[in-house]
């Protein structure tokens, strides 16, 4: 890995829950605000607005149970379930009541199921708001990409065997396919991404968490019903040339959600806004603050 990961590594903290070693980076003042990154690397990919958030903001953020720097157990059953616990656990080790949620890709799907865990009154802190950025909201809308499918959704001895054999060339093209035609990755970026998949062997169990993706059909009922009833405060920020999950996902959420907060981007800003756009992205997030605090 080079300089800049390890810098990166060096911000955080591990904490064990559960048997398992967990990633976590504490830093900034002010109100608090969790941050979810995505699938399939860890918290790295905040690094182009960390700088700027940390000034106003008090953040916590993890990497999650098979992922970035935290353990990645190779027989384990991953669940949002899972997830949404190491957070109660971490928040109540930090001695934090309430935060506010910054949340890209699979992370929107761990805070759907936050929100409706805080209905059913099992979170042991407030969520103060919660922003949703570039992330498969509505499995009727999301549109994944070839790799994924093989990867997630073939039988898990297959599955096993395509992690095993996926080359860095093949996982290049398909992060470059979901980046705008404009904001492409650079070679140094790809080869980061790369190597925070493979510390501590994660390539291999790309297939098992993966496999949450599609798991998110089983919880859409739910997840919806608490969008559609929370008084959380939500606000889309969306890229809107994401093939998985742009315009037609901030279209769909408009259709679903009542009184909509979205915000969109330029519209050649693909799934990766906070890399893509770092900018756009803070005075998209910044002003969904302002409306909140008013």
């Amino acid at each position: 890995m080079d300089n800049e990961i390890l810098l990166w590594k060096s911000k955080g903290q591990f904490l064990e829950i559960d048997g398992h070693q967990i990633f976590y980076i504490q830093e900034g003042s002010g109100p608090q605000l969790l941050i979810l990154h995505g699938y399939p690397y860890n918290t790295f990919e905040w690094k182009f607005v960390w700088t700027e958030l940390v000034k106003r903001y008090s953040i916590v953020t993890f990497d999650y149970l098979g992922m970035g720097f935290s353990d990645k157990p190779q027989n384990h059953v991953y669940s949002f379930k899972e997830h949404c616990e190491t957070i109660n656990y971490l928040l109540n080790f930090l001695n934090i009541h309430e935060t506010h949620i910054l949340s890209h890709d699979l992370g929107v799907s761990i805070a759907q199921e936050l929100i409706v865990r805080d209905r059913e009154g099992k979170n042991n802190f407030k969520i103060e708001s919660l922003v949703y950025m570039n992330g498969g909201l509505f499995m009727d809308t999301y549109q994944p990409r070839l790799i994924q499918r093989l990867l997630s959704q073939s039988p898990k001895p297959i599955g096993k065997l395509l992690s095993k054999l996926l080359s860095k060339p093949k996982l290049d093209k398909a992060i470059k396919n979901v980046f705008g035609p404009d904001t492409q990755p650079s070679e140094l970026l790809l080869q980061q991404f790369w190597d925070i998949l493979n510390y501590k062997d994660g390539k291999a169990i790309a297939y098992l968490i993966g496999r949450l993706v599609f798991d998110k059909v089983n919880h859409q009922e739910r997840w919806i019903s608490s969008m559609q009833s929370t008084s959380i405060p939500m606000c889309f920020i969306n890229g809107p040339s994401d093939p998985n999950s742009g315009i037609h996902m901030a279209n769909r959420y408009k259709e679903l959600i009542p009184n909509p907060n979205v915000k969109l981007l330029d519209e050649r800003i693909g799934h990766w806004p906070q890399i893509e756009d770092p900018k756009g992205v803070l005075d998209a997030y910044f002003k969904f603050r302002e409306e909140v605090s008013k």
